[in-house]
């Protein structure tokens, strides 16, 4: 899993670029078919914006948050991005096994 990270009006900290790595691990933990995330910090007077898009196998995922805290925009985006790459990956598995054991035919 490769992770791009950019800031724009903000330089990027080992502090931050730790932060966003070690929160970025819980969707890897989630779902191993991840092929690279871009996330894009910036500052706008006095709004820290974060974004991320995350390509897996089958589908590109976009999220963006902000608040007045990196850290606190930080968070809440990988909560957005887990949420939709676990919905993926259910709907992935739900199509894949079929509660009833036999595979779909349409006629």
């Amino acid at each position: 899993m490769n992770i791009n990270l950019t800031g724009r009006h903000l330089e990027i900290t080992p502090a931050i670029r730790e932060h966003v790595t070690s929160k970025l691990g819980k969707i890897k933990r989630h779902f191993d078919n991840l092929i690279d995330i871009s996330v894009i910090l910036s500052v706008d007077k006095l709004q820290q914006k974060a974004e991320a898009t995350v390509h897996m196998s089958g589908k590109t995922v976009f999220a963006e948050t902000d608040d007045s805290n990196l850290y606190v925009a930080i968070d809440n985006l990988v909560d957005l991005l887990d949420r939709q790459v676990l919905k993926h990956k259910d709907k992935n598995s739900a199509r894949r096994h079929d509660d009833t054991g036999s595979q779909v035919t349409v006629d």
